[in-house]
């Protein structure tokens, strides 16, 4: 299990390397425009067909945002929306053959950063920047050095939280292939040209850790983001 391969490099600045992980995400980037861009054409005012699919994710990504952080706060419902779609479209690349996004702490740790900022951000909002840099000290001044470590855990354990299940995901499949064609070759004494037992095996373990793994693992980074930014107003 080997990180991002670097498939090309810019000439500028001495030389930017652009890795797989980066040209997945663009790609990813496009492939999520243009199925927005076909769910949404041709909009009716009685939905029917790709139109329903479209409005029933909006619907509940709003009712998620709605129920979680509160009717005051709907306009984080796009930044949501799409979070959790390029998390779980990001990790289900590994179906394609293709080395998925979340699989690189890189990813997570930007998106990570990203809701940090809207957390800290939304504390000043709520209690004025005095009155945030007031808050590291409660309940008592002793607390400021744990309140710190505490608040700078917080994007830590998200992008952590996500890449380890879903590079776990990945260095599982890599070691049971190996193991695989390794068990091909004892049984049949080298004589099989096709790691047979390969054939199946995996298929059905990749319905846990690319399927379910992915939607959950998309769905629980949204509804912590969605937590710590509520309970950052409170």
């Amino acid at each position: 299990m080997e990180g991002p391969k670097i498939m090309f490099t810019i000439p500028l600045f001495g030389g930017i390397a652009v890795t797989e992980t980066v040209t997945n995400s663009w790609l990813l980037i496009v492939v999520v425009f243009i199925l927005c861009k076909f769910l949404t054409s041709n909009l009716q005012k009685i939905p029917k067909g790709k139109q329903v699919l479209a409005e029933k994710y909006v619907t509940m990504i709003t009712g998620l945002v709605k129920e979680t952080m509160g009717e005051k706060k709907l306009h984080y419902a796009p930044y949501i929306g799409t979070l959790m779609i390029f998390s779980a479209l990001g990790s289900l690349m590994s179906l394609t053959g293709l080395r998925p996004v979340t699989g690189d702490l890189n990813t997570t740790v930007a998106w990570a950063v990203v809701t940090f900022v809207l957390i800290q951000m939304t504390k000043i909002k709520a209690n004025g920047f005095l009155g945030y840099l007031k808050g590291f000290a409660d309940p008592i001044p002793v607390m400021l050095p744990i309140n710190i470590v505490s608040e700078l855990a917080t994007p830590v354990s998200l992008s952590f939280r996500h890449f380890g299940n879903i590079a776990a995901g990945s260095v599982i499949t890599s070691l049971l292939y190996t193991a695989l064609a390794a068990l091909t070759n004892i049984v049949f004494r080298g004589f099989m040209p096709v790691p047979i037992f390969q054939l199946g095996i995996p298929a059905v373990l990749s319905i846990y850790f690319d399927l379910f793994t992915g939607f959950m693992q998309a769905f629980i980074f949204s509804m912590l983001t969605m937590a710590f930014i509520a309970n950052a107003a409170e």
